[in-house]
């Protein structure tokens, strides 16, 4: 991914970290691995947090990295684990539990690309906002 020199590269970069995201983690495989993971963390903690450790710490480290270049670049200011985290609940709403449940499908591939392009403009609009540059 290009390094976000600008809002516009930032906004690409975003919306395509978080299509891929969304793709890779909606798969219904993934999604019953999740199952499992949380039926079984009480007898056996070490998948969940394998899991965890492999799979979600390695998405939020990208993400971090994102923003750490963001902010580098004089795009954003804040703490990278904050603002990641900020982008990440944007992006996901709560279609993860909805997934998890079973009360939602896997998205469609025009779904995935609309959710991210969404999550990355609405980030980038409530960063201008916090930081007076409306």
């Amino acid at each position: 991914m290009p390094i976000p020199r600008d809002r516009e590269t930032l906004a690409q970069v975003l919306a395509g970290f978080g299509a891929q995201l969304l793709r890779e983690v909606t798969d219904p495989e993934v999604v019953a691995v999740f199952r499992l993971a949380i039926a079984e963390a009480v007898r056996a903690p070490e998948v969940a947090q394998t899991l965890n450790s492999i799979g979600r710490e390695t998405t939020r480290g990208a993400l971090r990295k994102i923003m750490s270049q963001a902010q580098e670049s004089g795009l954003l200011s804040g703490r990278p684990v904050e603002l990641a985290e900020q982008f990440n609940a944007l992006l996901w709403r709560d279609w993860m539990v909805n997934l998890l449940l079973g009360v939602a499908e896997r998205p469609s591939p025009r779904e995935i690309a609309g959710r991210a392009q969404d999550a990355a403009m609405s980030f980038l609009r409530l960063q201008a906002s916090a930081s007076g540059c409306d």
